[in-house]
């Protein structure tokens, strides 16, 4: 099992700066990629952003291109979204997920990011 703990979240005015983390604890050995998702009331979680094991690869939904970086920590079991230029629709609960093979399987209790226009 792993536990995902996020913090982070909370409320800004359109155009600023938040920075999410998100602690791993319990089964951590072995290589996982570890990523971001969002889900926005009345609608689907959707993917944010992932970082690979050694952190030299990562990926972001086209909506967050550019705004949002995603980065890991050395010890790899920790793992950050900074979001710039915050926009009113990427107000969502942010939840931090671990895939060690094809799907993500253990997921974060998530935290609330409000962008007011």
């Amino acid at each position: 099992q792993v536990q995902l703990v996020e913090s982070g979240g909370g409320l800004v005015q359109a155009g600023g700066s938040l920075r999410l983390s998100c602690a791993a604890s319990g089964r951590t050995l072995g290589s996982y990629v570890m990523g971001w998702f969002r889900q926005a009331r009345g609608k689907e979680r959707e993917f944010v952003a992932e970082i690979n094991w050694s952190g030299d690869s990562t990926y972001y939904a086209d909506s967050v291109k550019g705004r949002f970086t995603i980065s890991r920590d050395l010890a790899k079991t920790t793992v950050y979204l900074q979001m710039n230029s915050l926009k009113p629709e990427d107000t969502a609960q942010y939840y931090c997920g671990v895939k060690f093979h094809l799907v993500y399987e253990y997921w974060g209790q998530g935290t609330q990011v409000t962008v007011s226009s």
